[in-house]
């Protein structure tokens, strides 16, 4: 029998939404935001001159500084202050969320609550600030050892330049938090999705045209169209996959009368971790080649020799891909989902699995069973991230056509589609209250006092 929740799923439409004024502020709130966002990726660094910049950057377009420039929605080709995008931030969460799970006294300030978490978020901000400057720094002197792109190089440039971007990164950082907290949707995600799909046009021209000049065959063209809607269709797949587990509670009794005992399921996604891991992955590997992406001599040896290993589609680049997606699809999944606990509450509440004990041993199956669900998440991600990864390197097309780019929007646009029908239901069902607690004091009263 499909739940309360499933029904008023079912009679969501469009009426409903117009009703729901606060679901429109929200939706009206994240559109502004990100357009404010687009804005911020067409404002340059100052200093540079952008003719020049621009034949440097043709050269380095492709490969990692191809994919750098997909997350940050073309600000690197433009050189604007958002170049950086949210990579330090993210950068910074991993090192805090790691050191979390190592450190006691961190764990410690995690379990106090509200507060614990705000001071854990503090110390993510300030480190985000030394990976900013510290890449910010890196991308200044690369832009001076380019011909011609600083127009006045030396110290005032490079401590500008630092200063704007890690300016355009904080200010990134506080947009996302406002669009989670007063928009719809994940901020930081959302943000990533926009960058990634104002890449979608020049994409797809770009892509035409290699097929127009021959550059490209038409059959090659086909085949990743085909490929894109088969990787999509798995992603949808996967995402909604989920392994139930069966909970029961036992007979009670109330007054003289005796309840049957109540069935549920405890739903583990196959995929807990979500897109996290593939973004987690990605911003770990750009990170190094943010040194290097700009410098056009072959001065800085060994960095040169990390960029040219990290080269999309590079044996090495792949394998550290795939290890850190399979490293971050545990890791984030044993932060956000805590068998422990979750066997704690179900006892608490009376439910237990059918054969097994309550307790321990319950948190050890669901335990058992999640690890071994997440080795199936953790290789769909993995082959969904590389697959596509490989055959874009080898037909030297646009990087928007890869596995991490439409995970990411696929997931982001699933997860913001899930929240919008939260809130409508939401919205519906407080209607559907308020009307029957009107129905129960409507009826005018008769001479007597007896109701019509």
């Amino acid at each position: 029998m499909a739940s309360a929740a499933e029904q008023l799923a079912r009679n969501l439409s469009f009426s409903t939404f117009s009703k729901a004024k606060e679901l429109q502020q929200r939706i009206l709130f994240t559109l502004g935001a990100l357009l404010v966002y687009r804005l911020g990726t067409y404002i340059p660094v100052p200093g540079i001159d952008p003719d020049a910049y621009a034949a440097t950057f043709e050269t380095a377009s492709q490969g990692i500084t191809g994919m750098l420039n997909m997350f940050s929605g073309g600000a690197v080709e433009r050189m604007a202050i958002f170049a950086l995008n949210l990579i330090p931030y993210i950068t910074a969460s991993i090192v805090v969320q790691v050191l979390t799970s190592a450190s006691p006294r961190l764990e410690a300030l995690k379990k106090e609550g509200e507060a614990g978490r705000r001071k854990i978020n503090q110390y993510t901000r300030y480190l985000a600030v030394i990976f900013c400057a510290v890449q910010g720094y890196g991308i200044a002197v690369g832009l001076e050892a380019s011909q011609g792109v600083v127009i006045n190089p030396g110290w005032f440039f490079r401590i500008s330049t630092v200063i704007t971007l890690v300016g355009g990164t904080m200010f990134l950082m506080w947009l996302g938090e406002q669009v989670t907290a007063r928009g719809v949707g994940n901020g930081i995600s959302l943000i990533i999705f926009a960058g990634i799909v104002a890449t979608l046009p020049s994409a797809i021209i770009q892509t035409l045209e290699l097929s127009r000049t021959g550059a490209l065959p038409t059959i090659a063209v086909v085949g990743m169209l085909v490929l894109a809607i088969v990787v999509i269709g798995v992603i949808v797949f996967f995402e909604r996959a989920q392994r139930r587990l069966l909970i029961q509670y036992p007979k009670r009794q109330v007054g003289n009368k005796m309840f049957q005992g109540d069935t549920s399921h405890l739903p583990l996604k196959l995929n807990t971790s979500g897109v996290i891991p593939v973004i987690f992955a990605s911003s770990l590997l750009l990170m190094p080649a943010t040194f290097t992406a700009f410098s056009t001599d072959g001065g800085q040896g060994w960095l040169q020799i990390v960029a040219a290993l990290l080269g999309r589609g590079q044996p090495l680049y792949l394998a550290l891909y795939a290890a850190l997606i399979v490293f971050f699809a545990f890791f984030y999944t044993s932060i956000v989902f805590n068998p422990t606990d979750t066997a704690d509450n179900l006892k608490r509440s009376g439910g237990f699995i059918p054969g097994i004990r309550p307790g321990e041993r319950t948190a050890a199956h669901i335990d058992y069973v999640l690890s071994r669900i997440t080795v199936i998440g953790a290789a769909y991600l993995t082959v969904v991230a590389l697959i596509p990864e490989v055959l874009v390197s080898q037909l030297n097309v646009s990087t928007f056509l890869g596995g991490t780019s439409l995970l990411i929007m696929v997931t982001v646009t699933l997860d913001t589609i899930s929240q919008i029908q939260s809130h409508l239901i939401a919205q519906q069902y407080e209607g559907l209250m308020k009307n029957s607690r009107l129905g129960g004091g409507r009826g005018t009263k008769r001479p007597g006092g007896a109701k019509r």
